[in-house]
């Protein structure tokens, strides 16, 4: 979900562990019954005449990534002028294994925003059970300005976006100095896209991906949708659930963000969008857990167990704050040094995976490590300061070079057109400090992902974005999916969705990471058994995960290093494991390294 764009992944083992009857306090508030025979909401009569009397475009479908067929489409750029300029977008489907069974088009999306839908369609094969993929075409396509569809360029060209964007080359800036010249590289940003990407930046809000997939449902053959989102994928299906509510057939929403939250309402629009995501809440709550576990683990199981693992960390991060660890040259980006803040977005990435104790854990210890002991023995240091070496480099934000990456725009050109934020840029170093002090750590380094938006510098809007209500009634329930520990999406987003959304469930995991398809049997399962035959799991089912930090569960085998690579229970072919989806993360595509 939303920081500014740019991951990395591996993951191993799985047991099978029963669910438990258990329901997280506020999780089911509905007015009423799930799946009750209740007549849904309509679709607006100002909905209907945008997309209805849109022609179902020509998919001109063609072989593509192996045994998936690629198409584009020509959609309205504004669905209040039909026969006006029009925005191609790319669609990507697997067919379905069994024909003969197959039940339609279930539509995916990984996230980001600016997260690509046809790469993850071209990947299902590798992370959807067998059981979903025997029975439903696989569908992705990219939103507007994003990935294979018509890009947003707010930049004439690559050097001009090069010079404007020098001082945002780093997960979030710490000190006035690297904050005033991140401030003014956001406010170049915000001007760009409003006046030479303002076309296409002005029609990116999350409601028009909405109205596009509803086209698209309609020119596959769907009567209703089918639709698996992952993170802000959430956002985008609650968005469709809203408009077009009688159209439901299955909305399966891993990784929650409210939509209320993401746009903002008059009390809360001038504060930082994370302010009402919390995001940052949610990582620093998984952060200290994991520290806490570890400290009780000892030794034998967490290495960063010696003395107060809690108050370690913080050393560490005071010292790198005072001086950045020089870890050595590389070919490319020259000298790397570990500054706070890159600490800070690799703490946070390794969040992101099932495996985040051990992660988070080992790498606090190397840098501890070389920070006590920078003479050491020679071979060790060497190894270590390698090992940190090739995490960072995998892991920094984009050169911006050759050719043209517009994901920082892609990205901003979704969310702020979708949200309320606060007026001036200057004064995100206040309010992002303001948040490093509620939750230390993750305020600075999710508050800064929105700076680009500052109203007086981001002026290009969508008049017909959406902005609610949220609280409509569907034709089919909607099943969203929170994990516990969940850097990104807070888990309170996932409770505070399905109280409000009538025709909705919970289901509930304590697996680590981003997302919890695929960590878990019981998740797998669950979410599998809904896209099928709309079959909910019982109110307040929590799902155990059977990766739990420090417990010895975990097999490290070779080659192991930070992610998502193979996930538990989730079906796979025989001797093959299947992957965990590739989520859209604030540094970009959680994939296996």
């Amino acid at each position: 979900m939303s920081l500014s764009p740019r991951l990395s992944g591996a993951v191993a083992g799985a047991l099978i562990l029963a669910t438990s009857l258990i329901a997280p306090a506020g999780a089911q508030a509905a007015p009423v019954a799930v799946g009750a025979a209740v007549a849904p909401d309509s679709t607006s009569e100002q909905e209907m005449q945008r997309v209805d009397r849109v022609p179902a475009p020509d998919l001109a479908w063609f072989k593509c990534y192996g045994k998936a067929q690629c198409a584009t489409a020509h959609l309205p750029l504004d669905y209040d002028d039909p026969d006006g300029p029009t925005v191609e977008i790319a669609v990507v489907r697997v067919p379905a294994r069994k024909p003969a069974a197959r039940i339609g088009s279930l539509f995916v999306n990984p996230g980001g925003p600016g997260g690509s839908g046809t790469d993850m369609a071209a990947l299902a094969p590798e992370f959807l059970s067998d059981t979903v993929l025997d029975r439903f075409d696989i569908v992705g396509f990219d939103p507007r300005g994003v990935g294979a569809s018509d890009n947003l360029k707010c930049f004439s060209s690559t050097r001009d976006q090069a010079v404007a964007l020098a001082r945002m080359n780093s997960f979030f800036p710490y000190g006035e100095k690297e904050e005033a010249g991140y401030v003014r590289s956001a406010q170049t940003v915000g001007r760009a896209c409003s006046t030479t990407g303002a076309e296409l930046a002005g029609a990116m809000s999350t409601a028009e991906a909405a109205r596009d997939m509803d086209v698209l449902r309609r020119t596959l053959g769907d009567a209703k949708l089918s639709y698996l989102g992952f993170s802000y994928g959430t956002a985008l299906g609650q968005y469709y659930a809203n408009m077009f509510p009688d159209r439901v057939r299955a909305l399966a929403l891993d990784g929650v963000i409210d939509p209320v939250s993401w746009v903002g309402t008059e009390t809360t629009g001038g504060r930082l969008q994370d302010d009402r995501l919390r995001s940052a809440d949610g990582a620093y709550r998984a952060l200290r857990k994991l520290l806490e576990r570890c400290d009780k683990a000892g030794t034998k199981r967490c290495e960063f167990a010696a003395g107060n693992p809690e108050k370690h960390f913080a050393t560490i991060a005071r010292r790198l704050r005072a001086k950045p660890l020089v870890l050595g040259k590389d070919p490319v980006n020259g000298t790397v040094r570990l500054t706070y803040a890159t600490f800070i977005g690799l703490t946070l990435s390794l969040l992101y995976t099932p495996v985040a104790g051990e992660l988070v854990t080992s790498v606090a210890a190397q840098v501890a490590d070389m920070q006590e002991h920078p003479a050491g023995k020679a071979r060790l240091r060497a190894a270590t300061r390698q090992s940190l070496l090739e995490r960072v480099t995998r892991l920094r934000a984009p050169a911006r070079d050759f050719p043209y990456d517009n994901s920082l725009e892609a990205f901003a050109g979704v969310m702020c057109t979708d949200g309320l934020h606060p007026a001036d840029a200057a004064s995100w170093p206040a309010l992002t400090a303001a948040a490093d002090r509620r939750a230390p750590y993750f305020g600075r380094a999710w508050g800064w992902g929105s700076v680009q938006c500052a109203t007086d510098t981001w002026t290009a809007q969508d008049e017909d974005a959406y902005t609610g209500p949220f609280n409509r009634v569907t034709s089919a329930p909607v099943l969203f999916v929170g994990n516990y520990w969940d850097p990104a999406t807070n888990y309170r987003q996932a409770v505070s969705s399905a109280q409000r959304l009538p025709n909705s469930r919970l289901l509930t995991s304590d697996n680590w990471g981003h997302t919890a398809y695929g960590t878990s049997t019981c998740v797998t399962r669950a979410v599998d058994a809904y896209l099928l035959r709309v079959a909910l799991p019982p109110a307040g089912t929590l799902c155990r995960s059977p990766l739990q930090p420090f417990t010895g569960s975990l097999v490290f085998g070779g080659g192991f290093s930070a992610g998502r690579s193979f996930a538990a229970g989730t079906g796979s072919e025989p001797g093959r494991p299947k992957q965990l989806p590739p989520v859209a993360g604030p540094y970009g595509t959680l994939r296996g390294a």
